[in-house]
């Protein structure tokens, strides 16, 4: 064999020339960086889908837990899904005010459905800042030994400053006395906006009427207390002005002719 065969280096395939580079070579500390980023994105992808129902399940025993506590009877000694067997859901549709059976009130989703372009409307008049409005929403009665309607608890939501407030209010069995407010989801200033998760904010909303003698809405969230006087006043987060508007424009709509107040006046009719 000829000296200059004998001599010549073999060729190297892709993998070859890139395994003979150095450490410290561009394509390979670009290979390294782009399989790590690979490897921990599917990790991470797994770990979401493989928490998923966890998360869904801790998700719905937090709502739970805030529907138990704005009624006042959440007790942290107690099993929530045992406590929280003490209501009945409905959904109800909203135009009518009546109770619905088109859907199964244990997976009906109020949040699913505002997004649905057939379960919902788009809205022109949205003080509350919603766009659209779910035809129908989940509400949950409260009753009483005897099997009477105790209090009702309404899913309400509308933005803020910065964000959606999602959140609840109870009202006593006349549809008319606020037993308290509290809102599970929001994203509002700390220290200012979120001040609507305040215990002695919260505590204000006890004890308010929505509507007066005549069935004219007055409840009002407000530094001055309104004309239709103190029972309909909630006083506004200190330095907060923005979300105590959100919050007195959102009540005011579900509370309204375009909310809960055919259900309201069912209520009251004894019509339920």
């Amino acid at each position: 064999m000829p000296e200059e065969n004998q001599n010549q280096t073999p060729a190297k395939g892709p993998i070859g020339r890139f395994l003979a580079l150095s450490p410290d070579s561009v394509p390979k500390t670009v290979f390294v960086a782009v399989t790590l980023c690979l490897v921990a994105s599917m990790i991470v992808s797994a770990a979401a889908v493989a928490l998923r129902p966890l998360q869904e399940v801790n998700a719905l025993k937090d709502k739970q837990i805030n529907i138990l506590q704005v009624a006042g009877i959440y007790d942290p000694n107690e099993d929530v899904v045992e406590a929280f067997a003490a209501f009945e859901p409905q959904v109800l549709e909203l135009a009518t005010g009546t109770f619905t059976d088109k859907f199964d009130p244990a997976t009906f989703d109020d949040r699913a459905a505002a997004s649905d372009p057939e379960l919902s409307v788009a809205l022109t008049d949205d003080p509350a800042g919603i766009a659209r409005q779910g035809k129908y929403a989940t509400v949950y009665l409260l009753r009483d030994d005897a099997g009477d309607i105790d209090k009702v608890i309404l899913p309400i939501h509308g933005y803020g400053l910065w964000s959606t407030l999602y959140g609840f209010i109870a009202l006593e069995e006349n549809g008319n006395d606020i037993f308290g407010l509290q809102f599970y989801e929001h994203g509002e200033t700390p220290g200012l906006g979120a001040e609507v998760d305040n215990p002695r904010w919260k505590a204000l909303w006890n004890g308010k009427r929505l509507a007066d003698d005549n069935g004219d809405l007055q409840i009002s969230v407000s530094k001055a207390v309104p004309a239709a006087g103190a029972d309909f006043h909630i006083d506004a987060l200190s330095g907060a002005t923005l979300t105590t508007v959100g919050v007195h424009n959102l009540v005011n709509f579900w509370m309204g002719e375009a909310g809960f107040k055919p259900f309201l006046d069912n209520l009251k009719a004894g019509d339920l």
